[in-house]
């Protein structure tokens, strides 16, 4: 195991690499920047190294002040956490080309799997079902041809990067140029990379995702499934596993054949696969996170396994010490993403100084965060203030119990979605375990009437 690690994140993911890396008793150096000075990460690391101002360029993603501050501090290892470079192989090269463990996937996998094109070529080469799709896409004409071949509805989609840009719905042929150029226009300014794709568009789908875990010695596993179709504009906000509805026969086939599909293209440590799943539970595939999840939690608490413990042993060299047969899942888990955003002003993201913070506790809570009475919540990150983690025995008991550490969940000085959350727990469909990707479009009005 490593001696010494630089966290190269920052906010809740940085506070639990630190929590996980403590207990395996690796001394830890946080990367902040200088918006992150007083953030309780900084606070409670071994060490902590300040590598450039709050703007995301000059600090979380500046390669070489961060490898700089791997090097002066002698750490072995680097864990990215999600967002920022933890997909990015550039920085997992370098980190190789200077002695640093990066822990994450090799750069080879993240290149395929970071294409989506790419990652549908090879994913549709290993096994997996996919829905009807194109090449990337670089000019309008291209685009038009390809969207006669696919046919109307249709999704366009961002050939590289994530997290939501660049998707676009287009439900009439007259709608394409415009939706194209717009679409185009937007993933070359957040990627710099302005290709696009056309896939088949799938109504009433649910959004249901496989994690994975693999060894450097052809081992691999797959750790259950998370339903996330409880989305705005393509962003999470609950998350569940195991996924409601879904046959057993179902699940097993898409995790075998998940892990098999990985397995074949050389991939080490976590990752999820996402993949739609329509009314019949014919699934296919999507795309692939080279990394750690947001909603990681969820799998933790129904495996009983620490995710961030299983990447840096598998980063360190060790082989897995469990196989598939002994994977268990348990009970329910839900995951709500506290974040702080007005509701009411169309989910617009606020700042301000938390005057108090009391997290429920109690039998089946978890709350992941960073927050303290005082923090003040910069402007130049995500929003996210916590994850609030439920688990019990059935569904019905762990919406029970969400309800009832959403009731418990103090925060005030600025905005959250807890009285959304608390409205959702209300919906009949969302209760019936019956929810799909444009739910929230499509029940706008009603939960919006009802957040106060």
């Amino acid at each position: 195991m490593f001696k010494k690690l630089l966290i190269a994140n920052r906010g809740e993911i940085a506070l639990r690499i630190l929590r996980a890396c403590r207990e395996l008793g690796v001394e830890t150096v946080i990367a902040y920047s200088e918006a992150d000075r007083d953030s309780l990460p900084v606070r409670l690391a071994d060490q902590r190294i300040c590598i450039g101002p709050a703007q995301n360029s000059k600090s979380y993603l500046n390669i070489p002040n961060l490898i700089s501050a791997a090097l002066l501090t002698h750490c072995e290892a680097i864990h990215p956490g999600y967002g920022f470079l933890s997909e990015n192989p550039s920085f997992a090269e370098v980190c190789a080309d200077c002695g640093i463990t990066f822990i994450g996937p090799p750069p080879a996998a993240m290149v395929t799997m970071g294409d989506k094109v790419q990652a549908r070529l090879a994913m549709a080469q290993a096994g997996l079902p996919m829905l009807a799709g194109t090449e990337v896409l670089r000019s309008l004409g291209e685009g038009e041809e390809a969207a006669a071949f696919v046919g109307f509805p249709l999704m366009l989609k961002a050939a590289a990067g994530g997290g939501g840009r660049g998707i676009r719905l287009v439900r009439r042929a007259e709608e394409f140029a415009h939706v194209f150029t717009t679409a185009q226009s937007e993933v070359r300014e957040a990627f710099h990379d302005d290709g696009l794709y056309v896939e088949k568009y799938l109504g009433r789908a649910k959004h249901v995702e496989v994690q994975v875990l693999c060894d450097n010695y052809g081992h691999g596993v797959f750790l259950g499934e998370r339903n996330c179709s409880v989305q705005r504009r393509h962003q999470k906000l609950l998350e569940e596993s195991p996924s409601p509805g879904l046959p057993e026969a179902v699940r097993q086939d898409m995790g075998t054949r998940a892990v098999k599909a990985v397995r074949d293209i050389g991939y080490q440590g976590v990752g999820t696969l996402e993949f739609l799943v329509d009314e019949d539970n014919n699934y296919y595939f999507m795309e692939m996170n080279t990394r750690l999840q947001v909603e990681h939690p969820v799998t933790e608490m129904v495996t009983g396994l620490d995710l961030v413990r299983e990447q840096l042993r598998v980063a360190a060299g060790e082989p897995l010490n469990f196989s598939q047969a002994d994977v268990t899942l348990r009970g329910h888990a839900i995951e709500f993403r506290v974040t702080a955003e007005d509701p009411n002003l169309d989910f617009r993201p606020q700042t301000g100084t938390i005057l108090e913070y009391l997290p429920p506790s109690g039998p089946g809570v978890r709350v992941d965060s960073h927050l303290y009475r005082g923090y003040e919540v910069p402007p130049h990150y995500d929003s996210l203030l916590a994850k609030l983690i439920v688990w019990a025995p059935t569904r019905d008991e762990a919406i029970a119990r969400g309800k009832r550490a959403l009731n418990e969940f103090v925060i005030e000085g600025v905005p959250t979605t807890i009285p959304f959350h608390l409205h959702l727990l209300e919906n009949a469909t969302f209760r019936r375990g019956e929810t799909y990707t444009n739910f929230l479009l499509e029940h706008a009005a009603e939960l919006s009437a009802k957040v106060v």
